[in-house]
């Protein structure tokens, strides 16, 4: 197996990425960008009902994944992958510096043609922004030794299926939004601990001042 050099991306690549642009070949890699489509599991700190389907990015348009929520992304490019070849899909370094991991496997088989869907995770501390026709994803080409007949038969993504939003549709209780809720907890458990103690002290004054208020009586009766 040999990967392919800038210098084949450059000349095969226009035929087989729709839309194609020398400047997006990267070393032996080809850039690809954020489609107008996009999923993001819903995170309840979030209220916002069309969060919870799949949404239409407008030209420039942004989003946010929270942290520990998953995503599917579409590619704004169309791709193809000859029978003599196989391809390798990654994010960018910088992204995944952030959190941002792809999940969704790491090749795409000799016959695929459509856009890429990639299925992310937000693994880092904080909410990642992305936006539309942004550089997100690498894409590399490398020749198999022969043309295989053993290639994808479908066609590949156009948009995002429903069938696949139901897969991750609910919230996911990531580890940071337990400790979140935890942490929420604590501090309501110390407010109702303070408030029964307050309780406490407000009765026992009030006994107090009624068992002093009886022994004065009595004692007030043998004296006087």
């Amino acid at each position: 197996m040999a990967f392919w050099s800038g210098e084949t991306l450059e000349q095969r690549l226009p035929n087989l990425i729709k839309p194609f642009d020398s400047k997006n070949v990267d070393c032996a890699a080809y850039t690809l960008h954020i489609g107008d489509e996009y999923y993001v599991s819903p995170d309840a700190r979030v209220t916002a009902p069309l969060r919870h389907t799949m949404q239409r990015l407008p030209s420039q348009g942004a989003f946010t994944i929270p942290p520990g929520q998953f995503g599917f992304l579409l590619t704004e490019e169309s791709v193809t992958v000859p029978s003599d070849a196989i391809a390798f899909i990654s994010i960018k370094a910088r992204l995944k510096f952030n959190g941002l991991i792809n999940i969704s496997g790491y090749h795409v088989d000799p016959g695929y043609q459509g856009k890429l869907l990639f299925s992310v995770l937000n693994a880092g501390p904080r909410p990642i922004h992305l936006c539309h026709k942004q550089d997100v994803f690498l894409i590399w080409y490398a020749e198999l030794d022969r043309t295989t007949e053993r290639k994808k038969r479908r066609s590949g993504f156009d948009k995002i299926e429903p069938s696949i939003v139901n897969l991750i549709s609910g919230e996911i209780l990531s580890l940071q939004s337990l400790s979140e809720q935890l942490n929420d907890l604590r501090g309501k458990t110390k407010l109702y601990i303070r408030l029964m103690w307050i309780i406490v002290a407000l009765l026992g004054a009030s006994i107090v001042e009624r068992v002093w208020s009886k022994v004065l009586e009595f004692f007030g009766g043998l004296f006087w």
